[in-house]
């Protein structure tokens, strides 16, 4: 069984799926140990295109939830299900963001919003992160 195409020299589709899950997978993790603390109160599970989508509740929160949608490697926790279909495409930029990063992403993502901070900018409407998920996930403002 060869593991490189042919003519790339680059690994195929299904070693590389499954190097970059390994690599993010410290990451993923965190949001399965989040999204099973979640399940006795009521969220919901689905995998979405190879990720795990979580519902934390079955309607709107009453209360502003500090994040609509969070990414933790290929799980995606959202505050409810019309929130995680509005959001799935930004989110998925996270998901990318967390393949290339690995198990540096949080620390990274972490960092680059206090240097953003530092600078006297939003630490998340400026963090280099976010920037690229709203860009390439459709919702640049």
């Amino acid at each position: 069984m060869a593991l490189r195409g042919r003519r790339t020299g680059r690994p195929t589709g299904l070693f590389r799926r499954w190097a970059l899950r390994l690599w993010a997978s410290p990451t993923t993790l965190i949001g399965l140990a989040l999204g099973l603390l979640l399940v006795p109160c009521g969220a919901r599970m689905r995998i979405v295109d190879g990720v795990i989508e979580i519902a934390a509740l079955r309607h709107a929160p009453r209360r502003r939830w500090p994040f609509a949608a969070i990414t933790f490697g290929h799980v995606i926790v959202g505050t409810h299900a019309q929130e995680l279909q509005r959001l799935r495409a930004h989110e998925r930029v996270h998901v990318r963001q967390c393949e290339r990063w690995g198990p540096l992403f949080l620390p990274a993502y972490l960092l680059a919003g206090a240097w953003q901070r530092m600078r006297g900018r939003d630490a998340y409407w400026d963090n280099p992160f976010e920037v690229e998920a709203r860009r390439l996930g459709g919702q640049e403002v």
